[in-house]
């Protein structure tokens, strides 16, 4: 079970512990670990994700990351998080809720990777599940979406395990190492979180 942290006004954002796993929102201090495990990772991600730009794992566009993560925080337009595990406080990967959508729609799109090492081990499913809670109970919204290549059946089994719902193949839906990729649509509703 995942609970919301007590913090201060001067941290940037709510820090979120679940089974084995912590998840808080990406600090200057977390560079070292952060770079170190997607360089080493690079070869295992690129296939899933947006192509990376030449200077991704510089310091300097660390901070520019930064910036955005902690503007969207106060805004209210993206939760990004990094997920380290319980015990030793290693870092895991990374998990990221954006697109927050209010109004009629109350809805928001999850995001992932984890560091080759740590995959199939539990933790993503872990932080997912984490997650799950604080988006319907702190966010107030209504719907959390995920979307994943159907080549990905690591992906679909996380989500599926956590109890998202396949809801329909999204042709063109978005930009993978550079190439458009149709995906399958997955959803879970605050209704579903509480069966």
């Amino acid at each position: 079970m995942a609970f919301l942290r007590s913090v201060s006004p001067s941290d940037l954002g709510p820090v979120i512990y679940g089974d084995g796993v912590i998840l808080h929102v990406p600090q200057m201090a977390d560079y070292e670990d952060w770079c170190s495990l997607r360089d080493q990772s690079r070869s295992f991600l690129v296939p899933w994700e947006p192509t990376w730009p030449s200077d991704d794992l510089t310091r300097s566009a660390f901070r520019r990351r930064l910036r955005r993560y902690w503007r969207d925080v106060r805004e209210d337009q993206a939760y990004p998080f990094f997920v380290y595990r319980l015990d030793d406080e290693t870092l895991l990967g990374g998990l990221t809720l954006s697109n927050i959508r209010r109004g009629v729609s109350q809805t928001c799109s999850l995001g992932y990777w984890i560091g080759e090492r740590y995959a199939r081990r539990g933790y993503m499913s872990a932080a997912v599940r984490s997650i799950i809670p604080f988006v319907f109970d702190n966010l107030r919204l209504h719907r959390l979406e995920a979307a994943c290549l159907p080549s990905n059946d690591a992906s679909i089994n996380l989500l599926k395990g956590c109890g998202f719902t396949e809801e329909g193949y999204a042709r063109g839906f978005l930009r993978i190492n550079g190439v458009w990729q149709d995906h399958l649509s997955f959803a879970i509703l605050s209704d579903d979180s509480r069966r």
